[in-house]
């Protein structure tokens, strides 16, 4: 028994197999090719519903996959192993949207959008950040005001992933009376258009776009939860989504290592593999401790959720996973590169992906110093930005 799979279930054992074979016959052999035409093939999207990794942990009753948080987060890790690109696309549409919509949205708008969102028939995206509002999640500028029985949004939003290519967005908008509202926005309603970003470090083969809602119009219908509740609603979704990413770091880490690995073992100078020479094996020997540790603070948090804890009550240590899995990411990829040498300088190798795609987990869903102020808080009461 490896680290991997010690304390797993038969199931969860069998839906991780799953994700592993998709992601190395249909995901990992494509990954250089997608990221060198900065485009994802969209049936990979239809593929992840057929399979069911689209609608883990929904009700059935809309499509959904009965599954706990920890199946979700192995499905997570192995997607990452293979593509963080494609990991991104589920752990925004279904981690930080779909599941958004299971637990806050209206019979109605379960009904309209999770099925769809489920089979991969549509996809979602969460609009939150924006040009001058990222860690500050507060302080957003995007308005709602309401005009009879509608609502009407004017702003702009920054970074979405899945921006150009989602049927539904979350919205947070500010209104004058009642705070941050959440809103579930066809990305066909008039107003509201979105324009890719290209020229990334990493992540290519994902959509990334910049929102603009021009005077787009909603009946109350498609708000989201109560008014002035909608920074609730965003905190506890980026609490589960920290889970996600954490879960992705380690895939991408664990991916770096298996190369690493491999060409070590493979590759020769001075006569015999590189793999004999101590310092190689210090890389090697610190990068799978690293991974562990990592894998393990993911799998606690996930644990912690299938046992009844609210997104409340892990908070900190989802901030503790996501902060030590993405600073793992960066770490592992970087050194397992160096064992490379010069070859993990071309896309040749997957390495220097791998360091590209690293680097953007410590920045998104919350920024590896906001994680430590969070972290601080929880430990001593006293908020350090104030």
């Amino acid at each position: 028994m490896t680290d991997r799979d010690f304390g797993l279930t038969e199931t969860q054992r069998d839906i991780r197999a799953l994700a592993a074979g998709f992601v190395d016959a249909e995901v990992a052999p494509h990954a250089r090719d997608w990221d060198r035409a900065e485009r994802v093939d969209p049936a990979v999207v239809r593929r992840l519903g057929e399979l069911g990794f689209l609608g883990l942990t929904l009700p059935e009753q809309y499509g959904g996959v009965p599954a706990d948080l920890l199946s979700y987060i192995l499905v997570t890790e192995e997607l990452g192993r293979g593509d963080s690109a494609v990991r991104g696309i589920v752990s925004v549409s279904l981690g930080l949207v779909a599941k958004t919509i299971a637990q806050h949205g209206s019979d109605e708008q379960r009904e309209r959008w999770l099925p769809r969102l489920a089979s991969g028939e549509a996809l979602g995206c969460f609009a939150l950040t924006e040009p001058g509002t990222g860690s500050d999640a507060g302080s957003l500028t995007t308005r709602a005001r309401r005009d009879g029985g509608d609502w009407v949004l004017d702003g702009g939003k920054m970074f979405i992933t899945n921006g150009t290519v989602a049927d539904v967005a979350l919205v947070f908008a500010r209104s004058a009376d009642d705070g941050v509202t959440a809103f579930l926005v066809p990305t066909d309603s008039p107003g509201f258009t979105a324009a890719e970003i290209h020229g990334k470090l990493g992540l290519r083969g994902q959509s990334t776009a910049e929102l603009t809602l021009d005077g787009v119009r909603l009946p109350d219908s498609a708000r989201l939860g109560e008014p002035g509740r909608g920074l609730g609603i965003a905190l506890g979704a980026l609490s589960r989504g920290r889970v996600s990413v954490a879960a992705g770091a380690v895939g991408l880490a664990q991916a770096a290592l298996d190369a690493a690995v491999r060409y070590a073992t493979e590759r020769r100078q001075f006569g015999k593999p590189i793999a004999s020479f101590q310092l190689v094996q210090e890389l090697l020997a610190d990068s799978a401790v690293d991974v562990r540790a990592s894998r393990l603070l993911t799998h606690q948090v996930a644990r912690m959720a299938d046992a009844g804890a609210t997104p409340k009550e892990y908070a900190t240590d989802a901030s503790v996973a996501k902060y030590h899995a993405s600073e793992t990411a960066v770490r592992v990829s970087n050194n397992c590169l160096q064992t490379f040498g010069g070859y993990g300088f071309i896309d040749e190798y997957p390495m220097g992906r791998y360091l590209r795609d690293a680097r953007v987990l410590t920045l998104y869903e919350g920024t590896s110093q906001v994680q430590k102020l969070l972290i601080g808080r929880a430990l001593t009461g006293v908020d350090a930005m104030t």
